[in-house]
This record gives C-alpha cells, structure tokens and sequence, in this order.
C-alpha cells in the first residue's frame, strides 16, 4: 500500500541565509509511505496501518520547530524521523518545494526529492 500526505504547508525557517532563519518562510512538502502490501489484507482498524495525522503531526514539529540550513537536511531528519516512529513504513520518499528562492531569475520553486528505504 502506498499512503500519500500531499503539498502540506509549513512555515519554517531553513536556509542557508541568516534572513532566511530569522524571518522564515513557506515550504511545500510531499510525502509517499510504502508499506507491505502482503498486510494489506489484514487492515481492519486504525491501529492495523500508518496514521496520516500522527505522520502530519511529526512533520508539522520538524518543519515548524527545527531549523536546518539545507532542505537536504531536512528531508533526511523527515526520513529518519518516519522510519522510527512508524514501524509499518518500509519505504518512504519526500518532496520539498521552496518556493521563494534567493536565485536572480524567475523560476517557480526549487524542490529536492530523496527516499529511504527501511534496513
């Protein structure tokens, strides 16, 4: 089974920029959780699969809460962080949109994607 949290909103303060960290800014962020599909037969109740608001609730504290210089690190502290908590993950992958980009050009956002995959 695959669980998709999609373009969740969080205002944090990552950046390599001390006005990027002081003044914060909106990130985008997308996360898919692959679980054994060989247990999908066995969902019954909540406690038999990832509850979305606890993973929402997790990524809300580290995107509000913490502070990283690099989207990078962030997607890594996410990962981690989602394969501890949630037993039942056996993959997951992030997307990180930064919309607004200290970069003189017009582009939309800067995204990185990275996933893990439970050892």
């Amino acid at each position: 089974m695959k669980i998709c949290l999609n373009e969740m909103v969080f205002y944090g303060f990552h950046g390599v920029f001390a006005e990027e960290r002081s003044l914060g800014q909106r990130f985008i962020v997308s996360l898919h959780l692959t679980t054994d599909a060989a247990h999908d037969d066995l969902i019954h109740k909540l406690d038999d699969t990832v509850d979305y608001t606890k993973v929402y609730a997790l990524l809300k504290v580290i995107m509000e809460s913490d502070q990283f210089q690099l989207l990078e690190t962030v997607a890594n502290a996410i990962l981690d962080r989602v394969l501890q908590e949630f037993t039942l993950v056996s993959k997951a992958e992030v997307f990180i949109q930064k919309p607004s980009v200290a970069i003189q050009g017009s582009l939309k956002s800067v995204e990185i994607v990275m996933e893990r995959v439970r050892k």
